[in-house]
């Protein structure tokens, strides 16, 4: 049922209701109010499920990059892809939650990994030593802000942000 809705909200944004997610799932109405009381709730569920998803994808997938510095890569691009493959679900989330930050046990656990990836990336010298998780996460709202507005390439915006992020070799000291 939460896939379903998710698919509906990415497609058909704030207008789906749950009536419209008990058809495509072929329940009924009562059994969708029973796993989600309210149109909100199941909107937070499809928000979790998208932040675990992005957990699940940097675990397997950032913190197993062979270059240290690609992680942090593979995890900005993964989120572009998810926003923009879900821009009508971040709409209804937002619109309904005032927001689509990650909040909670989420949040943590992705802060945690982004500095993960941020310490590995600098031990490497391939991340600037001042970069910070808060740093990431300025450049993860600018990410969505360019999806959600359409206001130029996604794909060249994580280059650009990342651009900032490398290390940048000093000239020898004489």
């Amino acid at each position: 049922m939460l896939e379903v809705a998710r698919d509906l909200f990415a497609e058909r944004g704030d207008e789906v209701q749950m009536a419209d997610v008990a058809r495509a799932a072929e329940v009924g109405i009562g059994t969708v109010y029973r796993h989600f009381p309210t149109r909100r709730a199941l909107l937070e569920a499809a928000a979790q499920h998208r932040f675990a998803e992005i957990l699940a994808f940097a675990q397997e997938q950032c913190l197993a990059a062979p270059d240290s510095g690609e992680g942090l890569d593979l995890l900005l691009g993964h989120i572009g892809e998810v926003l923009a493959r879900d821009r009508g679900l971040s709409g209804a989330i937002e619109s309904a939650m005032g927001s689509n930050e990650p909040s909670g046990e989420s949040r943590i656990a992705l802060e945690k990994l982004a500095g993960t990836l941020i310490e590995r990336g600098q031990a490497a010298r391939a991340i600037r030593d001042d970069a910070t998780v808060n740093d990431v996460y300025m450049i993860v709202c600018g990410l969505a802000a360019v999806i959600r507005t359409g206001s130029g390439d996604w794909r060249r915006f994580i280059r650009l942000a990342l651009d900032g992020l490398r290390s940048v070799p000093r000239p020898p000291t004489p």
